[in-house]
């Protein structure tokens, strides 16, 4: 059983399709019609599926930081 996955925007394709060839369940932004979705955003729209979100935005490192000290919960990130 592997952990189901949100994919930012900013994702190759290619890295979401090697791992759905490996059997993880993904979901990208663009599938879920959030593209331009602002990174906090996405991160509470992966949060509202149960998904951590796959992303190579730095700015989100700060964001969770924030997230965990205010006790906000969210599904993490990867």
């Amino acid at each position: 059983m592997s952990l189901p996955i949100y994919m930012d925007h900013h994702i190759h394709a290619a890295i979401t399709a090697g791992l759905r060839r490996r059997g993880i369940d993904c979901i990208t932004a663009a599938e879920d019609g959030a593209a331009q979705t602002p990174d906090v955003d996405l991160l509470q729209r992966a949060t509202d599926l149960g998904r951590p979100l796959f992303s190579q935005d730095v700015d989100l490192l700060a964001i969770t930081a924030d997230w965990l000290k205010s006790g906000r919960p969210f599904a993490g990130l990867i």
